[in-house]
């Protein structure tokens, strides 16, 4: 008997000792929850500063320090689309046109209606991916009607493809959106292009 209440007793430790190990494993991941929730607000607040002096630096024409300081950003902050696309306009200025499509596809990710990142993305491969480039371009206008300046490129990309009756609309909206435009038109479209007296006076660039 006595042996055999030894053993309940040993059991029954057994039971508490692996019920409070069980506690303290499922109690842990409420701590380090807390903890990432405020790390991550740190960092998301780091990179709100950061941001802000990256654009300044932009605004001085230091597009080197720019630079440094978006990357910053998007290590501590990778789905920032803003600053991938100033890395993107950054890389475009030097010439980088891999590493610039890389940033602009990276903002894309995140946000697919960025108009700032496909329009300056149609006009990075407006030459080498004129098919692509007048997707990108197809994205925006229809994002945005009111984006002449992007109708302008798509018309030319579309006449140089030889489709001329879908350039000819891109030019026709462009001019509708902004008549100042016209002069930019090929003359071979501008007629069609020339805006109605109802429409003279509408729009802006984009």
């Amino acid at each position: 008997m006595k042996r055999r209440r030894l053993w309940t007793g040993l059991a029954a430790a057994t039971v508490v000792a692996a019920g409070a190990a069980v506690w303290a494993v499922l109690s842990q991941p409420a701590t380090t929850s807390d903890s990432e929730a405020k790390s991550a607000a740190r960092a998301a607040s780091e990179a709100q500063t950061l941001l802000s002096a990256g654009l300044m630096q932009s605004q001085y024409q230091d597009f080197s320090g720019a630079a440094t300081t978006f990357k910053r950003v998007v290590a501590l902050d990778p789905r920032n689309k803003i600053a991938w696309y100033n890395l993107g306009v950054i890389a475009q200025r030097r010439g980088k046109k891999a590493d610039a499509r890389a940033a602009y596809d990276k903002a894309l990710k995140i946000d697919p209606l960025f108009d700032s990142a496909l329009f300056n993305e149609a006009l990075l491969l407006k030459s080498s991916e004129p098919d692509r480039s007048i997707k990108l371009l197809k994205r925006v206008v229809a994002h945005n009607s009111k984006a002449s300046t992007a109708y302008l490129h798509l018309g030319e990309a579309l006449a140089k493809k030889g489709r001329d009756d879908e350039a000819q609309d891109a030019f026709g909206r462009a001019v509708a959106v902004d008549p100042k435009l016209l002069s930019l038109v090929p003359e071979p479209f501008q007629d069609s292009a020339s805006p109605s007296p109802s429409t003279s006076q509408a729009g802006t660039t984009e």
